[in-house]
């Protein structure tokens, strides 16, 4: 198996409720699943190719709950990665050179039907877990904003997180909500539905505890 790791800020929009019941073993708020999840690398490798400063980007979706399968997925890597660096990527978005289970990308990749050719494109984005607002756009395929909760009675930002010490994305994540709007192969118009954002720190083995 070939060693990665890296560190880094990810940002996703999902057409749950915020919370989102995947995190809680419970079945999707409207039946069916569908995200943007797109991380910012700060530093990392795969073997010995470099992945510092690259960025990722999937588009999920599924007609029903994860596990019952029939889900599609569209990667989209920085234009800026080289051949190695794009396949670095791509392999790790695949699930593969990982142990079984400890990725999401690991467990997703078993619920494909489809995987579309991977896009490689320019991609904007920004997370900050502190102040839980991010962005993420890609010409012609998304734009996904995301921001903090907001009280309904005083108008103030609600913070709120959610900590899974046995996670496979994450141990702790920053909640607010988002918006997205996706085109080409994978195709859905989301709002006020849930965002998360999450430092991110995995390698083979998942989710690397501190």
């Amino acid at each position: 198996m070939i060693p990665w790791e890296f560190r880094g800020r990810s940002v996703a929009n999902c057409n749950c409720a915020p919370g989102c019941p995947c995190q809680f073993n419970s079945l999707p708020t409207t039946g069916s699943c569908h995200a943007v999840d797109a991380i910012q690398i700060e530093t990392g490798h795969f073997g010995d190719v470099s992945l510092d400063g690259l960025r990722m980007v999937q588009i999920l979706w599924w007609p029903g709950p994860i596990h019952e399968l029939h889900g599609e997925q569209l990667p989209i890597i920085d234009i800026r990665a080289d051949d190695a660096q794009r396949n670095a990527l791509l392999t790790i978005l695949s699930g593969k050179e990982t142990e079984p289970g400890a990725t999401a990308y690991n467990v997703f990749a078993t619920t494909f039907d489809k995987v579309h050719p991977a896009v490689y494109a320019q991609i904007e984005m920004e997370s900050d877990g502190d102040a839980r607002r991010g962005y993420v756009r890609i010409e012609g395929f998304v734009d996904t904003v995301a921001q903090p909760i907001v009280n309904p009675v005083t108008g103030e930002e609600h913070r709120a997180r959610i900590d899974l010490p046995n996670g496979i994305e994450f141990q702790v994540a920053e909640i607010g909500i988002g918006s997205s709007k996706t085109s080409g192969p994978i195709t859905f118009e989301i709002s006020d539905t849930h965002s998360q954002f999450v430092n991110v720190h995995l390698n083979n083995q998942g989710v690397v505890r501190h």
